[in-house]
């Protein structure tokens, strides 16, 4: 089983039910300890005012003292005498020869006090007791509270973490995914925030790949219905007479029968079907190639090159079209560079828009009146994917676009001699 790792949430609900707790358990320990101690030091205070009044009794009297009474007896707190002194009676807790005392004292005559003590140690014991019972089940409560509340948040940050887990894959294209929360499922259950959330995150999902789906689907459809009339009137301009109108219409004739196949390519791609025909190809002479087929001025730089493992029609499609761009949005020199498993295509025009640099290619969009329909990067970026490999889209600092495409490192076969 597989521990998800204590996230900001968990760490502030296992603060507050700690501090809670231990809010709760002073509150009731303090109330506690109050009640018990008033209540014994209330019994013994009774207990020796009684003495007290046996004890004034005897001395007026003239009767032998009893045990523990005397007037200005040694240890007789400075206030407890004061108090006594002035004609009022008093209680009061001190120690004495090293042991806990309740004192009571009232007036005597010639401004003397007349004393009597009880030992307080068994109260004294009690209540000392009872603050460490406190302590302890205070200590045991809380230490209880913040497992079974942790064991409580630990089940539902999880079920988020999941959650924000499926919304990721969602997020990279997985479409399929979907969260399945046991408690959404459940129409008997009570259903929580977690449910409710995992339940609108499946529906978004379902919907947005029926969407995509029909969106796909209608892109195949319009493809395929295009290419049967495509195909009789390329025909049909070929027996055109020579001359400038006929060259116009041949031209878009090729724009829409191209347009038409990269549009077959992107929906094959959106299905994620495609399947690989692996064999061994020398990088460097594989971009020699796409450079001389893709016309135009140039630089292939060979930094390091290796024999790759890899679909060579669909890696030969994605540098083709990363050249083809270049020269057609930017400016040269155009280079392209083989390093290792990376290849880099750069040329010197304005650079990639923002927005494709920040998200990626999108498909019928571009910028700044460029001539074309967005798919070009589009396509390299599915075929790239579809190969395993990254591509990335970035502006260089001293101007122009650079694209950079990183093979899997498992698809170098050996160093090129």
């Amino acid at each position: 089983m597989r521990l998800t790792p204590p996230g900001t949430l968990a760490v502030k609900t296992a603060v507050f039910i700690t501090v809670m707790c231990c809010a709760l358990a002073a509150l009731l320990g303090v109330l506690v300890h109050v009640s018990v101690t008033d209540q014994t030091v209330g019994q013994a205070r009774e207990q020796a005012l009684d003495r007290l009044e046996q004890a004034t009794k005897a001395y007026e009297t003239g009767d032998t003292p009893m045990p523990g009474a005397g007037v200005d007896p040694e240890g007789l707190p400075a206030r407890l005498r004061a108090l006594a002194a002035g004609g009022e009676r008093g209680t009061m807790v001190a120690d004495h020869l090293g042991r806990p005392t309740m004192w009571a004292a009232g007036p005597a005559d010639g401004g003397r006090a007349l004393a009597v003590q009880v030992d307080y140690s068994q109260q004294a014991r009690t209540i000392d007791g009872l603050d460490r019972a406190i302590l302890w089940s205070s200590a045991l409560a809380i230490g209880a509270t913040l497992l079974v509340g942790a064991l409580a948040v630990q089940r539902v940050t999880r079920r988020l973490h999941a959650t924000a887990r499926v919304a990721r894959r969602i997020s990279a294209g997985d479409l399929d995914a979907r969260v399945h929360d046991r408690r959404s499922q459940d129409p008997r259950r009570p259903q929580d925030e977690v449910a409710a959330v995992a339940a609108a995150l499946d529906s978004m999902a379902a919907s947005l790949q029926g969407k995509l789906l029909a969106e796909q689907r209608f892109t195949a459809d319009v493809a395929h219905e295009l290419r049967t009339p495509l195909t009789g009137l390329h025909a049909a301009a070929e027996l055109l007479p020579p001359g400038r109108p006929t060259e116009l219409v041949r031209d878009r004739v090729a724009a829409l029968r191209t347009l038409t196949e990269d549009l077959l390519e992107i929906s094959r791609l959106d299905t994620g079907r495609e399947r690989l025909d692996l064999e061994t190809v020398e990088l460097g002479a594989l971009a020699g190639r796409v450079v001389r087929g893709a016309g135009g001025a140039t630089e292939v730089r060979i930094v390091r090159d290796v024999a790759v493992e890899t679909d060579r029609r669909r890696l030969e499609r994605v540098l083709g079209n990363l050249v083809a761009n270049a020269h057609r949005h930017g400016r040269g020199p155009v280079e392209l560079t083989v390093d290792g498993p990376v290849v880099t295509v750069r040329d010197h025009g304005d650079g990639y828009p923002e927005y494709l640099v920040a998200h990626g290619p999108q498909r019928f969009r571009t910028e700044g009146g460029s001539r074309g329909h967005g798919l070009g990067l589009t396509i390299a970026l599915g075929q790239a994917e579809v190969l395993g490999a990254r591509l990335g889209f970035a502006n260089a600092a001293g101007g122009g676009a650079v694209a950079t495409l990183r093979l899997r490192d498992e698809a170098v076969a050996h160093l090129a001699h």
